[in-house]
């Protein structure tokens, strides 16, 4: 178990604005309950990344990729290594990721366009080569710079301050477990519909209960639990749910990471 005092789950966006901010939900673990302490929105990237040299320790589960698939970079002819195929990737503009994602999908057959990871299909994720609904892909070529400059230690990735941890986490396979396929947000106040509202509420219940294998419950006041019932975008509680992730690497060894995972694509904390 690793010596942690602060838990975060963080929210990521490729272009955070006042609308639209990175949502970071901080923590702790006491005996398997873990207690919300608040929830922070960062406007720019400038003031998240000054939140990641917060001196540790702490742990943190990030909504975005942190890795490529191995059939796409290989069949793609990038760096091998993941810390030399993350240089050549980011250097890349998103036009250039889009060009080059889209030349490979219109090159495969119907039904297996996109290259996966090894742990996309156990947490049900959107392959991490996605550029449009959700932009993974260019969620990774944002986040992932912000990490490595902050310093910050990716548990079999890359070495860094391991007062400072990150974990690759998914906020959506956990709300599976609680709610089914039930849409709980929108960032469409068109569909920020009473079906979606009761979803969010009966997610929240769900983790306050610990009705998820993670074994672990979710303790909030009050008020912050009618804060992630109401924001209809579902960002405060995708932080939640990753901070419940962070939680439960932070119990396994090795932050919860099978033997024999592929360091080339990384690995989905509490997947599989």
């Amino acid at each position: 178990m690793s010596a942690v005092l602060l838990l975060a789950g963080i929210d990521f966006t490729s272009r955070p604005t006042r609308r639209k901010p990175i949502t970071v939900a901080l923590g702790a673990l006491e005996r398997g309950v873990l207690r919300l302490a608040r929830v922070e929105s960062h406007e720019s990237f400038e003031g998240f990344s000054a939140w990641l040299r917060t001196p540790g320790p702490w742990l943190a589960a990030c909504d975005f990729p942190f890795g490529l698939p191995r059939e796409l970079v290989e069949t793609l002819g990038w760096p091998r290594e993941w810390l030399p195929l993350m240089r050549h990737y980011t250097a890349l503009t998103r036009e250039e990721i889009r060009d080059t994602f889209s030349a490979f999908c219109n090159a495969r057959p119907v039904g297996s366009k996109f290259a996966h990871r090894v742990c996309d299909g156990p947490a049900g994720a959107s392959p991490s080569m996605k550029w449009v609904n959700p932009p993974v892909a260019y969620m990774m070529h944002a986040g992932v710079p912000l990490l490595l400059d902050a310093g910050v230690h990716l548990p079999g990735l890359h070495a860094g301050d391991v007062q400072r941890v990150a974990l690759e986490g998914y906020p959506g396979l956990l709300a599976r477990e609680v709610i089914g396929h039930r849409s709980y947000k929108s960032d469409d106040k068109a569909k920020q519909t009473a079906e979606r509202l009761i979803a969010r509420k009966d997610l929240v219940e769900g983790l306050e209960q610990g009705r998820t294998r993670l074994g672990l419950r979710l303790r909030v006041s009050h008020a912050q639990r009618d804060g992630l019932v109401a924001d209809a975008s579902g960002d405060s509680l995708d932080s939640v749910l990753c901070l419940l992730q962070a939680a439960w690497g932070n119990l396994r060894s090795c932050y919860g990471m099978p033997v024999g995972v592929d360091l080339l694509e990384g690995w989905i904390v509490s997947a599989g």
